[in-house]
This record gives structure tokens, sequence and C-alpha cells, in this order.
């Protein structure tokens, strides 16, 4: 039995691709700049070649069982990416496909977040839980849950999208093409715009005001600095995203909520403010139940556990047998 395969991590800025094996070990892991392929083919090109390299380097291609790979809006039933709102590469984008025609090894590809229950549920917080979901913050919004010891992915394989769906009545215009989606509230491009909205209400002083390029880290430091303004631009992130948990929590029936992603590293600033805000919104037959905690993986490793516990579950198939 094949005891090695390829974890792949798309991300807006990044793909790191690894060989991992059946324990969980990274053997070897690199890296090159998504942003610097604006062209799909281009991106599989290249991105091939380099697993291929990987390979010969380390145990030859011929003993990798398959490949799994972690994409913002990546479908496992289709194996494509299907219109990404984010990503370079608009429309459908038969990702599974081009890569074992090129490589020629079997290829699962999943959503970012569904790839981050898997690893939460082996490595992380999650393991021994049937039941939880996992929320992540960062360019985007990404819901995934985790029940009854599996992923749920529903009848399409877009289970999880939570961060499109409406939290505010005519509200924010989200890059998925809706308005009031939550992700455009609690996400990065959201937060800034909270940010703008805050201090243009007011003439009180705010570091925030002297920041050329604004980010939720830059935030999150003027916040343990005492900025005020900045502490109000957590505080109604916060009162937002804990009503969705509070949504999310009444419809799964979680063990627990882990939040992960850039934007949960703003720490108690974030999270004081969504747990006062889940705990007034949760149904009440939940309270006290479900637990909102944050991740205990690193990010970059947690994708890339993520994606290779996906690859064992594609049905093997390689031009090396």
């Amino acid at each position: 039995m094949k005891s090695m395969v390829f974890g792949i991590d798309i991300s807006l800025n990044q793909t790191v691709y690894a060989i991992v094996d059946v324990r969980g070990r990274i053997i070897d892991r690199d890296a090159i700049k998504t942003y610097e392929y604006p062209d799909i083919n281009g991106f599989v090109r290249v991105l091939c070649e380099r697993l291929v390299e990987m390979a010969e380097k380390n145990c030859g291609l011929e003993n990798i069982r398959s490949i799994g790979v972690s994409s913002p809006s990546g479908n496992f039933l289709s194996g494509c990416i299907e219109n990404s709102p984010n990503m370079p590469w608009k429309g459908v984008i038969p990702l599974s496909a081009m890569i074992r025609d090129q490589v020629g090894l079997a290829v699962a590809v999943g959503n970012d977040c569904h790839v981050r229950c898997l690893s939460e549920s082996i490595f992380g917080n999650a393991h021994g839980m049937d039941n939880f979901a996992i929320v992540s913050l960062g360019h985007g919004m990404g819901v995934s849950s985790f029940n009854r010891g599996k992923v749920l992915l529903g009848n399409n394989g877009f289970a999880g999208e939570m961060g499109h769906t409406c939290i505010v009545e005519d509200g924010r215009q989200c890059e998925c093409g809706l308005k009031g989606c939550l992700e455009a509230y609690v996400a990065e491009k959201g937060i800034l715009r909270t940010a703008i909205e805050i201090m243009d209400e007011t003439d009180k002083p705010s570091m925030m005001r002297e920041i050329e390029n604004l980010t939720p880290k830059l935030i999150t430091k003027c916040c343990e600095r005492g900025d005020e303004l900045a502490i109000e631009v957590f505080r109604r992130t916060g009162k937002v995203l804990g009503r969705g948990l509070a949504t999310l929590a009444a419809v799964t029936d979680p063990e627990a909520i882990i939040l992960l992603g850039g934007i949960s590293r703003a720490g108690k600033w974030l999270l004081d403010p969504t747990q006062e805000s889940f705990e007034n919104h949760l149904f009440r037959n939940l309270r006290g139940k479900v637990e909102l905690m944050l991740s205990g993986l690193e990010p970059e490793e947690s994708m890339i556990l993520g994606a290779s516990a996906l690859a064992w579950q594609v049905k093997e198939y390689s031009l090396f047998r």
C-alpha cells in the first residue's frame, strides 16, 4: 500500500504543496505565488511541474497514492473551483481533471473550509467530536459543519456558505453579487469598511486615521494601545458575527464552533463581543451547551494536513501501477 500523498493548499497569495505520509508527517514542502499566475492553465502547468520535481527528489511519483487540494470555492463532488468571488480565475475550473491529466494521479478538490474541518477533526481541538462547526475569517468567510463524523457537503457540494446569507436587509454589496451578506461585515474588507464608517461618524482622534494601508491586524494593534474607535470596530463586528454564529448553532446543534483564520487573531477584541452577542441570540435550549473556541493548529500546517486527509478519500488512480 502506498503510504504518501500530496497535500496542496491554494490561497489568494500563495499555493503551498507538500508530501505527507499516512501518519500526517510532512516529508517535504514548498510554495509558489498564486497571484503570479492570473491564467489558470499557466498556474496548473507550473504547479504540476513542481509536484513531479518534489516527488522525484523524495520518493518517486510511483510511490505517491493521490493528491488532495484545498481551494476557496472548491467542490469535492465536482472536482472544480466554482465561481470563486475572491480568486483570480473566474467561472468553473475543472481543477481535479487538469491536475490528474498532467500528473497521472487521482485528485480530490475540496472547499478550504471543508478541508479545515477534516484537519480539525483529525489533528486539532475537535479531535473526538462527532458534531462541530468551523468558521474561517480572512479574505472571506467560510463555514463548514462536521455532522455525525462526516463533513456536511450538501446536495451540490456547497453546504456551509453561511457567509453569503443575508444578515442586513438591503445592506452592503457583497462580492458574490448579493447584498447584506454576513461576509460583507465580518471578513477583511467588511471590517475595513466598518472602520471607515466609524471614523466618518465622529471627529474623535484615532491612530487608525494615520495608517495609510489599514488592515485588521493593524486595527488590533490600535486596540492594544487603547484606541477607542479601533475597539468599536471589533465591537460592531463581534455583534454581527455573534448573531450569525447563533443562527449556525440553531441549525446544526454543534458541540463547539471553532474560529480560525487571520481575523480570529484579533483575540479578545473580537472574541468578547462575539461571545456576548452569541449568548444573547442563542436558542435557549442550547445555552451553555455550545462552546466557542479558537483553533489550536497553525494555519498553514492545518491546510496541508487537511488536504492530505482529503487525498485519502478519493478512489486511487495512477498511471504508475
